[in-house]
Protein backbone atom coordinates (compact mmCIF):
# COMPACT_ATOMS: atom_id res chain seq x y z
CA UNK A 1 0.00 0.00 0.00
CA UNK A 2 1.60 3.31 -1.04
CA UNK A 3 2.45 5.83 1.65
CA UNK A 4 0.39 8.61 1.72
CA UNK A 5 1.93 11.85 0.91
CA UNK A 6 3.84 14.34 3.22
CA UNK A 7 1.51 17.62 3.79
CA UNK A 8 4.44 19.52 4.16
CA UNK A 9 6.31 18.00 1.17
CA UNK A 10 3.38 18.18 -1.33
CA UNK A 11 3.19 22.12 -0.86
CA UNK A 12 6.72 22.55 -1.01
CA UNK A 13 6.55 20.95 -4.12
CA UNK A 14 2.83 23.01 -5.12
CA UNK A 15 4.99 26.13 -4.60
CA UNK A 16 8.04 25.57 -6.33
CA UNK A 17 6.26 23.83 -9.72
CA UNK A 18 6.11 26.74 -11.29
CA UNK A 19 8.21 28.73 -13.41
CA UNK A 20 8.00 32.07 -13.96
CA UNK A 21 9.01 33.94 -17.77
CA UNK A 22 11.95 36.92 -17.71
CA UNK A 23 8.89 39.38 -17.46
CA UNK A 24 7.66 38.11 -14.10
CA UNK A 25 11.47 37.92 -12.62
CA UNK A 26 12.02 41.39 -13.46
CA UNK A 27 8.65 42.53 -11.84
CA UNK A 28 9.87 40.57 -8.70
CA UNK A 29 12.80 42.24 -8.43
CA UNK A 30 11.08 45.36 -8.61
CA UNK A 31 8.69 44.57 -5.98
CA UNK A 32 12.00 43.63 -3.98
CA UNK A 33 13.38 46.92 -4.54
CA UNK A 34 9.99 48.67 -3.47
CA UNK A 35 9.29 46.44 -0.65
CA UNK A 36 6.05 45.34 -1.82
CA UNK A 37 4.94 41.86 -1.15
CA UNK A 38 3.87 39.96 -4.17
CA UNK A 39 1.99 36.27 -4.86
CA UNK A 40 3.68 33.34 -5.12
CA UNK A 41 3.78 31.55 -8.25
CA UNK A 42 1.56 29.19 -7.86
CA UNK A 43 -0.88 31.82 -6.30
CA UNK A 44 -0.11 33.27 -9.42
CA UNK A 45 -0.78 30.62 -11.74
CA UNK A 46 -4.00 29.60 -9.82
CA UNK A 47 -5.21 33.14 -10.89
CA UNK A 48 -4.55 32.56 -14.68
CA UNK A 49 -6.43 29.27 -14.31
CA UNK A 50 -9.36 30.65 -12.68
CA UNK A 51 -8.98 33.83 -15.24
CA UNK A 52 -9.33 31.39 -18.14
CA UNK A 53 -11.92 29.23 -16.60
CA UNK A 54 -14.54 31.78 -16.55
CA UNK A 55 -13.77 33.53 -19.95
CA UNK A 56 -12.43 36.94 -17.75
CA UNK A 57 -12.95 39.58 -19.98
CA UNK A 58 -13.64 41.92 -17.14
CA UNK A 59 -11.72 41.36 -14.00
CA UNK A 60 -10.66 43.91 -10.67
CA UNK A 61 -7.68 43.40 -8.85
CA UNK A 62 -7.86 45.44 -5.41
CA UNK A 63 -3.87 46.30 -4.34
CA UNK A 64 -2.20 46.28 -7.79
CA UNK A 65 1.39 45.73 -6.16
CA UNK A 66 4.50 45.67 -8.04
CA UNK A 67 2.05 44.34 -11.17
CA UNK A 68 2.66 40.51 -10.89
CA UNK A 69 -0.62 39.71 -9.55
CA UNK A 70 -2.19 41.44 -12.68
CA UNK A 71 0.36 39.64 -15.34
CA UNK A 72 -0.37 36.59 -14.11
CA UNK A 73 -4.41 37.56 -14.45
CA UNK A 74 -3.81 38.92 -18.20
CA UNK A 75 -2.31 35.59 -18.73
CA UNK A 76 -5.22 33.98 -18.70
CA UNK A 77 -7.61 36.76 -19.40
CA UNK A 78 -9.36 36.72 -22.95
CA UNK A 79 -7.71 38.72 -25.62
CA UNK A 80 -8.92 42.12 -25.47
CA UNK A 81 -9.96 41.38 -22.03
CA UNK A 82 -9.47 44.67 -19.20
CA UNK A 83 -8.03 44.59 -15.74
CA UNK A 84 -9.01 46.98 -13.58
CA UNK A 85 -6.37 47.71 -10.58
CA UNK A 86 -6.67 49.53 -7.35
CA UNK A 87 -3.52 50.85 -5.22
CA UNK A 88 -2.96 53.76 -2.93
CA UNK A 89 0.26 54.06 -3.63
CA UNK A 90 1.24 55.87 -7.00
CA UNK A 91 4.76 54.44 -6.93
CA UNK A 92 3.52 50.65 -7.06
CA UNK A 93 1.29 51.35 -10.06
CA UNK A 94 4.08 53.16 -11.58
CA UNK A 95 6.68 49.92 -11.37
CA UNK A 96 3.30 47.97 -12.36
CA UNK A 97 3.05 49.57 -15.84
CA UNK A 98 6.78 49.23 -16.49
CA UNK A 99 6.27 45.19 -15.77
CA UNK A 100 2.85 44.91 -18.14
CA UNK A 101 4.93 47.46 -20.72
CA UNK A 102 7.90 44.63 -20.66
CA UNK A 103 5.52 42.15 -20.96
CA UNK A 104 3.71 43.03 -24.50
CA UNK A 105 0.43 44.23 -22.69
CA UNK A 106 -1.24 46.62 -24.60
CA UNK A 107 -1.75 49.87 -22.70
CA UNK A 108 -5.84 49.34 -23.37
CA UNK A 109 -5.74 46.00 -21.54
CA UNK A 110 -4.92 47.67 -18.11
CA UNK A 111 -6.79 50.61 -16.12
CA UNK A 112 -4.96 51.71 -13.17
CA UNK A 113 -6.78 53.54 -10.51
CA UNK A 114 -4.36 55.59 -8.06
CA UNK A 115 -6.95 55.37 -4.96
CA UNK A 116 -8.44 53.81 -1.87
CA UNK A 117 -10.23 51.17 -2.93
CA UNK A 118 -12.81 51.64 -1.07
CA UNK A 119 -13.67 54.80 -2.17
CA UNK A 120 -13.50 53.16 -5.99
CA UNK A 121 -14.99 50.14 -5.63
CA UNK A 122 -18.57 51.26 -4.69
CA UNK A 123 -18.63 53.01 -8.12
CA UNK A 124 -17.97 50.26 -10.38
CA UNK A 125 -21.64 48.87 -11.79
CA UNK A 126 -23.43 45.86 -10.28
CA UNK A 127 -22.96 42.43 -11.93
CA UNK A 128 -20.34 43.04 -14.39
CA UNK A 129 -17.09 41.31 -13.69
CA UNK A 130 -15.93 38.34 -14.27
CA UNK A 131 -13.22 37.94 -11.63
CA UNK A 132 -12.34 39.88 -8.38
CA UNK A 133 -9.03 39.07 -6.85
CA UNK A 134 -9.06 41.01 -3.22
CA UNK A 135 -5.09 41.35 -2.24
CA UNK A 136 -5.61 44.54 -0.25
CA UNK A 137 -5.27 45.27 3.25
CA UNK A 138 -6.35 41.93 5.52
CA UNK A 139 -8.21 44.44 7.89
CA UNK A 140 -10.75 45.39 5.12
CA UNK A 141 -10.68 41.90 3.60
CA UNK A 142 -14.88 41.83 5.11
CA UNK A 143 -15.97 45.24 2.89
CA UNK A 144 -13.95 43.97 -0.09
CA UNK A 145 -16.01 40.79 -0.09
CA UNK A 146 -19.20 42.49 -0.12
CA UNK A 147 -18.41 44.78 -2.63
CA UNK A 148 -17.29 41.83 -4.57
CA UNK A 149 -20.21 40.05 -4.30
CA UNK A 150 -22.45 42.85 -5.51
CA UNK A 151 -19.91 43.72 -8.74
CA UNK A 152 -19.70 39.69 -10.05
CA UNK A 153 -21.65 38.43 -12.52
CA UNK A 154 -23.37 35.01 -11.82
CA UNK A 155 -20.58 32.46 -12.68
CA UNK A 156 -17.78 35.37 -11.53
CA UNK A 157 -15.33 34.39 -9.22
CA UNK A 158 -13.94 36.28 -5.89
CA UNK A 159 -10.75 35.12 -4.63
CA UNK A 160 -9.06 36.76 -1.48
CA UNK A 161 -5.48 36.27 -0.62
CA UNK A 162 -5.73 36.16 3.48
CA UNK A 163 -1.83 37.16 3.19
CA UNK A 164 -0.38 38.10 6.61
CA UNK A 165 -3.09 36.53 8.12
CA UNK A 166 -2.31 33.38 6.63
CA UNK A 167 -2.29 29.83 8.26
CA UNK A 168 -2.84 31.46 11.90
CA UNK A 169 -7.08 32.05 10.89
CA UNK A 170 -6.90 28.24 11.95
CA UNK A 171 -5.30 28.54 15.07
CA UNK A 172 -8.12 29.60 17.83
CA UNK A 173 -5.60 31.32 20.28
CA UNK A 174 -4.52 34.09 17.39
CA UNK A 175 -6.92 36.41 17.89
CA UNK A 176 -4.86 39.49 16.11
CA UNK A 177 -7.06 42.78 14.26
CA UNK A 178 -5.49 40.86 10.66
CA UNK A 179 -6.83 37.15 11.64
CA UNK A 180 -10.19 38.07 12.73
CA UNK A 181 -10.85 40.35 9.96
CA UNK A 182 -9.59 37.27 7.33
CA UNK A 183 -11.65 34.89 9.56
CA UNK A 184 -14.97 37.19 9.20
CA UNK A 185 -14.57 37.46 5.20
CA UNK A 186 -14.29 33.57 5.11
CA UNK A 187 -17.20 33.12 7.01
CA UNK A 188 -19.31 35.90 5.35
CA UNK A 189 -18.24 34.20 2.05
CA UNK A 190 -19.13 30.76 3.58
CA UNK A 191 -22.15 32.13 4.45
CA UNK A 192 -23.32 33.56 1.49
CA UNK A 193 -25.77 31.37 -0.23
CA UNK A 194 -25.00 33.12 -3.50
CA UNK A 195 -21.53 31.63 -3.46
CA UNK A 196 -19.84 28.37 -3.97
CA UNK A 197 -16.62 28.73 -1.85
CA UNK A 198 -13.14 26.68 -1.29
CA UNK A 199 -10.22 27.16 0.67
CA UNK A 200 -6.44 27.01 -1.47
CA UNK A 201 -3.93 26.35 0.70
CA UNK A 202 -1.31 28.31 -1.50
CA UNK A 203 0.87 30.93 -0.93
CA UNK A 204 -0.73 32.39 2.29
CA UNK A 205 -3.93 30.94 1.32
CA UNK A 206 -6.71 31.70 -0.33
CA UNK A 207 -10.35 31.81 0.06
CA UNK A 208 -11.93 31.30 -3.69
CA UNK A 209 -15.70 31.47 -4.23
CA UNK A 210 -17.87 31.75 -7.46
CA UNK A 211 -21.11 33.48 -7.49
CA UNK A 212 -23.95 31.00 -8.52
CA UNK A 213 -26.05 30.72 -11.04
CA UNK A 214 -29.73 31.41 -10.23
CA UNK A 215 -31.68 30.76 -13.68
Amino acid sequence: MPRPADPAALLEFTENAIVEDDAMASARERAADLGVPAVAPAVGAALSVLAAATGARSVVEVGTGAGISGLWLLSGMRPGGVLTTIDSESEYQSAAKIGFSAAGVATNRTRLINGHALDVLPRLADETYDLIFVDGEVGDAPRYVAEAVRLLRQGGVVVVNTGVAGARIADPKVTDDDVLAAREATESIAADERLLPVVLPLGGGLVVAAKAYTE
